[in-house]
């Protein structure tokens, strides 16, 4: 967007305003990738500066020429969240998931119905299970393309792989996690 390109060259020279502008206009999307990537709202905010932090550090880099400062700021948070999910991997393996669990989900809006609000924090748990199940490279683009809305061509230039690539994932991906929820329901009905 022309508006994020005039919003960059003002950052990059030292408008203050401009660089609130675009984190506050990009925050929530790289928040909610970053949720997706590890179920946690504390783990996904700590990410979420940190991909901010690394953004400011890069902004030089972006060009414009080579494609929308959206794709950009997506390729720095989806390596970013790479680089995080291999340095912590191996712990992971060992850690306890009960101090992950408290305030992870997102708030339904006040004004729902209590049920409302129980079925939408069910069904969000519930995907976000299923999505952890995923193999890295089938979450990721099934996150940009389905949560995150970005076309075949953008995820392919975040990935830098070839879309006919970011086409094949998404589909297995898809299926995958058709199955894993169909049999995570299935379990849900006989307990």
């Amino acid at each position: 967007m022309a508006e994020d390109q005039e919003l960059v060259k003002r950052c990059l020279a030292g408008d203050d305003a401009a660089w609130e502008t675009l984190l506050t206009f990009h925050h929530r999307k790289i928040y909610n990738l970053c949720y997706r990537f590890t179920g946690s709202g504390t783990e996904a905010e700590d990410l979420t500066q940190e991909v901010f932090i690394k953004v400011f550090q890069t902004l030089r880099t972006f060009d414009p020429l080579q494609g929308q400062f959206s794709t950009w700021l997506n390729r720095v948070a989806r390596n970013h969240l790479v680089d995080h999910y291999r340095k912590v991997s191996r712990d992971r393996a060992t850690a306890s998931l009960d101090d992950e669990e408290e305030g992870l989900h997102p708030r339904a809006a006040p004004s729902a119905e209590p049920a409302t609000q129980v079925e939408d924090r069910e069904r969000k748990e519930l995907l976000q299970a299923a999505l952890a199940r995923l193999s890295p490279d089938m979450r990721e683009v099934v996150i940009l393309r389905d949560l995150q809305d970005l076309d075949y061509a953008e995820i392919a230039q975040v990935l830098g792989v070839p879309e006919g690539t970011v086409k094949s994932r998404i589909n297995r991906g898809r299926l995958e996690l058709g199955r894993i929820l169909k049999r995570m329901l299935k379990k849900e009905r006989l307990e």
